[in-house]
């Protein structure tokens, strides 16, 4: 067994063997596509594989379910005329630091243009990122339209009240070096962890260290764009944004605990009227349900809390959470800023969240945050009260200050993301 060292720790690995020759080099953050290399992590031909995991996210174990029922070719390879982006990307700046964007792939949505030799030399490249157009038609803008709050124009809104997007669909490509500095973790003490609490999903972590891309099997992202595409890198046009974590129980199904979907429409109703005006508008939608703990665990909470002494209350509102799960929150809003430094962002003129993770990362990573915009009272349901009470109490933004309550500080021991 070979041992390779890496600072103090130590990566143990039984499978030298495994690295191909016909293994395209990767390098991330190289300027040009070619000396970059794509991102194989296709199945078809073991041996052409440059990372870990597998393509399609969460959606990778249904595949091996189709497969395995005989309904899904192994060796299938996907024919990739025509599915070209219908709005181009450009590359930015930001997709040559090889610590700015760390947790997707840039050149994922151009594979067909950038790597169309290797792929005719048979190599199977697949894209993991896709461009679209499309219209919305939701409930809450056509009260918007109807009210006067947003004007039919033709360009951005049509005349059946639908608004015109492009859309983006992204899968999370973790490029492990730059993963583990952007955690201040060194590289193999991240591959052990993710091996582990993993359960041995993927014993490449710890035994190929000579890869260094991981597609996890978890959500993807979409980003939806009201406007020019071209103008979300100019900082000088008006740009609004609301980076939104998934909750299915609001955001489809319209429940009422929470202010997850009337946040969510009111970004987009934002980002539509900043359109009209010549800005453009961005909404970015993460899967990470229930603070990426997953709706059983906020099914168990809404439990907890409705059914203790006293009633639902602000002050228990995040401690009944950490007493479920452990945490209080699981996301990691560090990563979530490489997605609008793929569009080239520099700058947010508003930024609608309430949340201080999601600004000091966004903040953090280099992006410059004109104003920040709670949600109007008047949207708020009844029921979602509480929620709003614990978040003004933990310290979340709201009406331009930050609100904190002593005896909610001391329970909940740090601020909490939105």
């Amino acid at each position: 067994m070979n041992e390779i060292r890496k600072s103090s720790h130590v990566v143990l690995t039984s499978h030298s063997n495994q690295t191909f020759k016909k293994s395209l080099p990767l390098k991330w953050g190289a300027r040009n596509p070619l000396e970059r290399g794509p991102i194989i992590a296709t199945i078809s031909e073991k041996e052409n594989r440059n990372a870990i995991g597998s393509h399609s996210g969460s959606y990778t174990v249904y595949r091996a379910l189709a497969i395995a029922a005989g309904q899904f070719p192994k060796d299938h390879r996907p024919d990739l005329e025509n599915t070209q982006p219908t709005a181009e990307v450009k590359p930015q700046e930001s997709w040559f630091d090889p610590e700015k964007i760390v947790a997707i792939d840039p050149w994922g949505g151009h594979v067909q243009e950038v790597f169309k030799e290797q792929i005719k030399q048979g190599y199977n490249i697949a894209p993991t990122i896709a461009v679209t157009q499309a219209h919305l038609y939701i409930p809450e803008i056509v009260e918007a339209i109807d009210k006067g709050r947003l004007k039919i124009d033709g360009k951005v809104v049509t005349k059946s009240k639908e608004i015109k997007i492009t859309k983006v669909a992204l899968e999370p490509v973790w490029y492990l070096p730059g993963l583990a500095k952007r955690m201040n973790i060194e590289e193999g003490e991240l591959r052990k962890i993710l091996f582990q609490e993993t359960g041995g999903m993927f014993p490449e972590l710890v035994t190929r260290p000579d890869l260094k891309v991981l597609l996890p099997p978890i959500g993807s992202a979409t980003a939806y764009i009201f406007g020019n595409i071209d103008d979300l890198s100019n900082p000088d046009v008006k740009l609004s944004c609301r980076v939104h974590d998934e909750c299915n129980g609001s955001d489809v199904f319209g429940s009422d605990i929470c202010t997850c979907r009337p946040y969510l429409t009111y970004g987009i109703e934002h980002a539509a009227k900043t359109a009209q005006e010549g800005g453009v508008g961005l909404v970015v939608y993460y899967r990470k349900e229930g603070r990426a703990l997953g709706e059983v665990t906020k099914f168990l909470v809404y439990n907890a809390r409705k059914r203790q002494e006293g009633g639902d209350s602000a002050k228990t509102y995040f401690y009944r959470t950490e007493c479920v799960a452990g945490v209080q929150d699981a996301r990691f809003q560090e990563l979530m800023p490489d997605i609008l430094h793929y569009f080239g962002v520099k700058k947010i003129h508003d930024l609608h969240s309430m949340s201080n993770m999601k600004y000091d990362a966004i903040v953090g990573s280099g992006i410059e945050v004109v104003n920040r915009i709670s949600i109007p009272p008047e949207l708020i349901p009844e029921d979602a009260q509480v929620e709003i009470e614990a978040k003004k109490a933990a310290g979340y933004f709201t009406d331009g200050e930050i609100k904190k309550e002593d005896e909610l500080d001391r329970v909940q021991g740090r601020k909490l993301d939105e």
